[in-house]
């Protein structure tokens, strides 16, 4: 019998809690996926597990809380053991699309401090192609919509205001209302389909854009892929990773 997906996602997550160690410090995705991951660390610190985390967003940081993880700040240290994240989806050359959940600036910042990054991910997730799910950007409020044309300019494709129910971010009313990141940004969902062939290049592009905060393309930061599908678990590690020895 197939496993649901969010068996899938229970079981790559948990699996994923596994490297881990004592004294470890850990930045703590954000999603549906990690989740898990969050509440297996919670059960291990519960029976002596010793660590201390690094949320990448609020929703994170409740969940650890509340399963009895230590937090700190990113300040307090200098850099992290590992960061153990989701994808919206990953390629043959472990390069990601992050940001889903709205948290990708805070998860690039967490995951370029970490010394390896562990994506936990279901089976979908895997493509050849980036960008069938659509790019995550956090752009500024202001004149958000000049942004947009700019990005639709440079990607030749549709691309679409995040919804919400926050109708004013400072002194910008958003008619309808919109997602709001943590940091009181918002995001564009960028609709290319699977074309991004090379997001390397893509991402430079868009970062270089004025209004543009951050790129959910996190390219060259992701060392191995915790893969759950009907047929277990699979470890995918980076040949050139740092977690490839």
């Amino acid at each position: 019998m197939a496993k649901d997906v969010e068996q899938l996602k229970a079981e790559a997550g948990i699996a994923a809690a596994a490297f881990v160690k004592e004294g470890m410090k850990v930045g703590l995705g954000t999603g549906s996926t990690v989740k898990y991951t969050v509440i297996e660390l919670g059960r291990r610190v519960a029976e002596g597990l010793n660590i201390m985390g690094v949320p990448t967003s609020i929703a994170t940081r409740d969940l650890a809380l509340e399963v009895g993880i230590t937090l700190i700040e990113l300040s307090e240290v200098e850099g992290l053991d590992i960061v153990i994240d989701g994808a919206d989806e990953f390629d043959p050359e472990f390069q990601l699309i992050k940001g889903g959940g709205g948290a990708l600036l805070r998860e690039k910042i967490v995951a370029q401090a970490s010394n390896a990054m562990i994506v936990v991910a279901d089976e979908r997730k895997q493509v050849q192609t980036l960008g069938a799910f659509s790019i995550p950007i956090e752009v500024t409020p202001f004149s958000w919509q000049e942004t947009r044309r700019q990005i639709e300019r440079i990607l030749k494709c549709q691309v679409i205001l995040r919804n919400g129910d926050v109708e004013k971010l400072g002194d910008v009313k958003i008619e309808g209302g919109a997602f709001a990141t943590d940091n009181g940004n918002l995001i564009l969902d960028a609709q290319c389909g699977a074309t991004i062939d090379n997001p390397i290049a893509t991402e430079k592009t868009l970062q270089g854009l004025a209004g543009v905060c951050e790129v959910g393309l996190f390219n060259n930061i992701c060392d191995m892929v915790i893969l759950a599908g009907n047929d277990g678990i699979k470890t995918l590690t980076k040949p050139d990773g740092r977690l490839s020895s």
